[in-house]
This record gives structure tokens, C-alpha cells and sequence, in this order.
């Protein structure tokens, strides 16, 4: 599987909420590096801490989420997608929409690194104080 394939089935598993999926695209020892000031930012590492520590902490925070990549950039082993996500925060119920840059690095078949780029202004303010 191409590197760009490897990251466009990490959205569709996402999507379809498919753990199994994810594990199997991830490197069990992935970096995950998340902006400052997005919710359960900074760094984590490993597939597990990523999933337990990121994903399903955020899904308690959000009544919806989604992120919809608009365009895909190829470069070997790094791909970049370029998109936005929606939201609608369980607590206070106001919805954001923000931009966002994703480079992933893929090795192997497997997703070795994530970086996100975002406007985590945009989260925030639908976020409590």
C-alpha cells in the first residue's frame, strides 16, 4: 500500500470508528504531535496512548467531530492533508469549523508520525472557559 493509500484508510477507519484499523496503520510506537492549545495537545507516543489517551477522551468532549480533507499532498514517505474540521462540543453545544494541515510520515505500510497544523482558536471558543 502507497504511502498516500496508507493515510486515506486512516480517515476512512476513523470515520468508521474501526480501532482494529487504526492499530494496523499505526506504528506501535508513532509520535502524535497535536498543537498547543488543541484539545489534549502536545505529544504522545505509542498507538495505545493515542487511541486512549487522544481519541477517546475527545469523543467524550465532542457530541460531533469530523475532519474533511480537501486536498492531498504526495512526497514518498511524507503525505500532507489539507482540510478542515467540524465540531459541536458536548458541553457548551457551540459548533466551530477550523482549518487544518496534517504530515504524516509513513514507513513500511505503517503511520510512523503525525503533526498537526490548526487554528486552535476556533476549537477553543467552542469550548468552555
Amino acid at each position: 500500500m502507497s504511502p498516500l493509500v496508507t493515510v486515506q484508510a486512516l480517515y476512512q477507519a476513523f470515520q468508521a470508528r474501526d480501532r482494529a484499523a487504526i492499530l494496523r496503520l499505526f506504528h506501535p510506537e508513532i509520535v502524535w504531535i497535536q498543537n498547543a492549545g488543541f484539545p489534549h495537545g502536545g505529544t504522545h507516543v505509542g498507538a495505545l496512548a493515542v487511541l486512549d489517551g487522544v481519541f477517546a477522551r475527545f469523543r467524550q468532549d465532542w457530541a460531533a467531530w469530523g475532519a474533511e480533507v480537501e486536498e492531498w499532498l504526495e512526497c514518498g514517505e511524507t503525505i500532507v492533508a489539507i482540510g478542515f474540521y467540524q465540531g459541536v462540543h458536548a458541553t457548551t453545544g457551540r459548533a466551530m469549523r477550523a482549518d487544518f494541515a496534517h504530515v504524516y510520515r509513513v514507513r513500511d505500510g505503517r503511520i510512523v508520525r503525525f503533526q498537526q497544523f490548526t487554528d486552535t482558536y476556533s476549537v477553543r471558543q467552542a469550548m468552555p472557559p
